[in-house]
């Protein structure tokens, strides 16, 4: 324990700079204008972990974004750790919300992380979680502290839906095969009280289209007597939610599973201030499913979002004019027993169902994923508890997070193995939002962590 406390105090600030360098790089997966930058980001996860002791490493192409894929073999004999992550990140939009470039990161000490916190788009979504696990193979390697084989695999279209992963996964589960997976791309709940996630929700992506007129109107000629798709997409989502935030679509909640009291009980035990919850996201009130707490509402309840509304005339000045088509982007975070591809059909069959005459509409699916529940008696969930005691003095809380990583399912399926969430981020961290950033606490003691799981997995696999 002293020598990985040593070894990251005498290289923190190269540990931080080398993460800076890697959040410059614009890696956005959504949008086809920024391909090369993410090219260029598999290239430079690659020499990082060649540079922190794979014995091989190599960038895997897929009919997407390539795979970054290394390992670190000691022996037959022992265990093998399956590290994932990705090197991609979301759309910084709104710009104009950033204090800073979202690819010009900087570190600015906060009421939360007064040792201060690097603000960048992919701070914590994934590149710093995801480095987390590049510094601490390097600090094992350099140490002679690695107690087992362990593998690599970071992929570049996590936030587009992992289409090639899949893949990928499907095509290679002899190179994947391993004992437990490792992922980093969750929070805990202060950093203070750690927390391990042991539950993920699914995800249902889908685009509508609703028109109306051939072209666009004027709207003094032809307003009140043509069917104006703003207005009736604006009516449309609204009917999706009843008076108490209950999703309307027909079927939705039949295969919801209903947790008992005993079970919402446990969950309550908790530490959880509403009162600083509303104040790290700036909000004077919160918002849902009525019965739910905030804790159930975003982990073991399904929601219903809107990510997107768009049409007619945005922009400067006025325009007079009843649009001919109006968009939105929704999407659907689903609990355990929830299929995805279901839940899309219902959504579309609904959708287009609830149209009124003079309007058609199009559903568009995009991508989803299944929840995924670990249990807590697995040899991996016990090896990162007890890693958190070590290095945070406190036994970690399971905990289900209301976040989505819909491949966690597929490398059950496929590979046969459980993963485990050691996430570092905190709620406050902004991820997805303007500002996202990760505290220089948060980053290190994931690497100081993360070497702990290694060793007492290990032990616990005898």
């Amino acid at each position: 324990m002293n020598t990985i406390k040593s070894y990251i105090e005498a290289h923190k600030n190269r540990f931080i700079d080398e993460l800076i360098e890697l959040l410059k790089i614009p890696s956005i997966s959504a949008d086809p204008a920024y391909t090369q930058d993410v090219i260029d980001t598999s290239t430079a996860v690659k020499a990082s972990l060649e540079k922190a002791g794979c014995d091989h490493v190599e960038i895997c192409e897929t009919p997407g974004y390539p795979i970054v894929y290394g390992h670190k073999h000691i022996s037959d004999d022992l265990p093998t750790v399956l590290v994932y992550g990705h090197y991609d990140v979301q759309p910084p939009d709104p710009l104009d919300l950033w204090e800073s470039g979202p690819f010009e990161p900087i570190i600015k000490k906060t009421d939360i992380h007064p040792e201060g916190a690097i603000f960048a788009r992919g701070a914590c979504d994934d590149k710093g979680q995801m480095y987390m696990h590049v510094k601490a193979l390097e600090l094992m390697n350099e140490t002679d502290q690695l107690p087992c084989n362990v593998k690599f695999m970071i992929e570049g279209e996590e936030e587009v839906g992992s289409e090639s992963l899949a893949w990928f996964v499907e095509r290679n589960q002899e190179k994947l095969a391993n004992d437990v997976i490792l992922i980093s791309d969750t929070g805990m709940i202060s950093n203070t009280q750690p927390s391990i996630t042991t539950g993920l929700r699914g995800l249902s992506y889908v685009e509508v289209e609703v028109t109306g007129p051939n072209r666009d109107l004027h709207s003094g000629l032809y307003g009140g007597a043509v069917a104006n798709p703003i207005n009736i997409l604006a009516k449309m989502i609204a009917s999706l939610h009843d008076e108490n935030n209950h999703i309307t679509i027909p079927g939705f909640y039949d295969k919801v599973e209903e947790l008992s009291k005993e079970e919402r009980a446990e969950m309550a035990k908790a530490p959880f201030s509403l009162e600083e919850y509303k104040n790290a996201l700036d909000i004077d009130a919160v918002y849902g499913e009525a019965s739910y707490t905030t804790n159930e509402r975003n982990s073991i309840r399904p929601t219903l979002d809107v990510n997107g509304i768009w049409g007619g005339y945005t922009g400067e000045g006025a325009k007079t004019v009843i649009a001919s088509k109006a968009y939105a982007k929704i999407s659907m975070r689903l609990v355990p027993n929830q299929e995805w591809r279901e839940i899309t059909e219902l959504f579309k069959t609904h959708f287009e169902n609830i149209v009124p005459e003079g309007a058609t509409v199009k559903v568009t699916p995009h991508h989803g994923g299944q929840g995924y529940v670990t249990p807590i008696d697995s040899i991996g969930y016990k090896a990162a508890s007890k890693a958190y005691e070590d290095t945070f003095g406190k036994t970690p809380i399971p905990q289900r997070s209301g976040g989505s990583i819909p491949i966690v399912s597929l490398f059950e399926k496929e590979l046969k193995s459980k993963t485990i969430l050691m996430g570092f981020g905190l709620d406050s961290d902004a991820i997805h939002s303007p500002n996202e950033h990760f505290g220089i606490f948060n980053y290190l003691k994931g690497i100081e962590t993360i070497p702990l799981f290694y060793k007492y997995f290990t032990e616990l696999s005898k």
